[in-house]
């Protein structure tokens, strides 16, 4: 049994939004122009909330990862503060090897005592690899038990082109990263762990009396930039992961191996300008939205209502918003009894003839099997409906 419909199912105030924003940018918007030339050994643009790339070059490629290895760092640290496994006042003893670490720093000195809080800024905003070396110390018992815990989670967030050898992202031939796998990492970070993201977007931070800037320039030219990390040595080039929000709509940019420090902006507001410009998230369905109520056969309640398990969003091209129509295929015939979140057929989201999202259908609640004379009957009534459909 398959029912089509053009979003009957949606809100009716936000079916109003689709067809208001349809009428209003179809014709301005519906020829997308070639993406921007982008100066950059690889970049990447993709959608938050859906994961959906909307442009990208080299995005597969591993390259020296720089202090964008430090978003590894900060993620670990915030899963284990969310986890209550630590606490941002807890005191970290700084080690020789902390204190020695080469390249940024935020200053801490050996021998003494750093609230976690001021560590986690000290990483994400003024990029110490100091900072890095304690915390990794602190979480782990040394830096490579902790780069052992940066490539399992690698491997859990899908980051199939990412290695690390420690936790500063200083040069090691076996140390590298790609322009997705860092994308999915700042997803991670925006999805997993809101209540830490706005630390990336402070400007600046002090430590020891001294006041350092955070080195991502869009902070300061662009109000919709919210985060996340740069990065950049002689062998990685100038690097930097960042994330915008504007009308709802979240976009991450990776861009590696730029030429300097205002290449690696600039290229980035590219990519961002373009992106918002030409295309447009649209969320369509809540996570356990009735979508539809389906007869149930020998049950204790003849009605099932089905919906999805997850949210549903899509990311598309602007002006297409007016063709999308939803395609709902239920099982022709449901018995009880029914678990919930039992699969029962599947919604997909289509423009023209192609699939744009698919997800499983699921039963929003459980429904037992009814009594025997029940059963009887409706195996009758079943037996007819099924000669005639």
């Amino acid at each position: 049994m398959i029912r089509k419909f053009v979003f009957r199912s949606l809100p009716f105030r936000l079916l109003l939004l689709f067809f208001c924003f349809s009428s209003l940018s179809a014709q301005a918007a519906k020829i997308t122009p070639a993406p921007p030339q982008v100066a950059a050994r690889a970049y990447i643009v993709m959608d938050a909330d859906t994961g959906k790339v909307i442009m990208a070059s080299r995005e597969n490629e591993r390259f020296p990862p720089a202090s964008l290895t430090k978003m590894m760092t900060s993620y670990i640290l915030e899963g284990e503060l969310t986890k209550g496994n630590v606490s941002k006042s807890d005191l970290v003893p700084v080690s020789v090897k902390a204190w020695r670490a080469p390249g940024s720093r935020m200053f801490i000195q050996e021998g003494t005592q750093v609230l976690l809080s001021d560590l986690l800024k000290g990483i994400i905003i003024q990029s110490g690899n100091d900072a890095s070396v304690a915390v990794a110390e602190y979480i782990a018992g040394s830096e490579a038990a902790f780069a052992d815990m940066m490539n399992q989670h690698a491997a859990l967030l899908g980051m199939q082109n990412s290695h690390f050898m420690n936790a500063t992202g200083l040069p090691s031939e076996e140390h590298y990263s790609s322009a997705y796998d860092l994308a999915l990492l700042a997803q991670a970070i925006i999805q997993k762990y809101p209540e830490q993201y706005g630390v990336y977007s402070e400007k600046y931070f002090t430590y020891n009396k001294i006041r350092q800037p955070n080195r991502n320039k869009l902070l300061w030219r662009d109000d919709s930039v919210d985060g996340l990390k740069t990065g950049h040595t002689d062998a990685a080039g100038y690097c930097l992961v960042a994330s915008a929000k504007r009308d709802g709509m979240r976009l991450i940019t990776v861009v590696m191996g730029t030429s300097s420090e205002e290449a690696r902006a600039q290229e980035s507001q590219k990519l961002l300008a373009y992106a918002f410009r030409y295309f447009r998230t649209h969320k369509l369905y809540d996570a356990g939205q009735v979508l539809e109520t389906a007869k149930v056969w020998a049950g204790q309640q003849n009605q099932l209502k089905v919906g999805l398990e997850n949210a549903m969003a899509i990311t598309i091209p602007r002006g297409e918003g007016e063709q999308l129509q939803a395609v709902l295929d239920l099982d022709k015939v449901i018995k009880a009894p029914i678990e919930k979140g039992q699969r029962f057929g599947t919604l997909k989201v289509m423009i023209e003839d192609k699939v744009v999202a698919e997800a499983p259908v699921i039963a929003l609640e459980s429904i037992a099997e009814a009594g025997l004379l029940q059963r009887i009957w409706d195996a009758i009534a079943l037996f007819f409906y099924n000669l005639i459909n």
